[in-house]
């Protein structure tokens, strides 16, 4: 049996300021953006050569949802962005004003820093050892 996870839903305040921080700030590829009613759409964005997993971009719909815009993970690293590149991709971020958290480090699995996306939800920026 082959399986994989398709899609993480990260919850966001407004679909057109979500897409424009993942496409131009992190220079992921908008994969599609369609109307499902007047409030809801289905917008799905990837890092440029992202084959199989998107993030799912949700509007939050209610109270509860808006509350967890930015912890959706309680504080924890939620999401891990590899690079084949880690300086180039470090220091386009720098440029691009991406907030880092968590300065550059060498590890045991590769070169690694923190940052957060427009809402502070907390991401790894890692070039993985070969």
């Amino acid at each position: 049996m082959k399986q994989h996870i398709a899609h993480i839903t990260l919850v966001v305040r407004d679909y057109d300021e979500a897409i424009q921080f993942y496409t131009q700030k992190l220079d992921f590829t908008l994969i599609e953006d369609s109307i499902l009613s007047e409030t809801k759409r289905w917008v799905l964005v990837a890092p440029k050569g992202s084959g199989e997993c998107c993030l799912l971009l949700a509007k939050a719909a209610n109270e509860q949802q808006n509350r967890s815009i930015g912890n959706q993970t309680g504080g924890r690293v939620f999401l891990f962005l590899y690079t084949d590149d880690f300086w180039r991709d470090y220091n386009k971020m720098l440029r691009r004003e991406i907030n880092f958290i968590r300065s550059p480090s060498e590890e045991a699995y590769g070169t690694v820093a923190v940052f957060e996306d427009l809402y502070g939800n907390l991401w790894d920026l890692i070039e993985p050892k070969s």
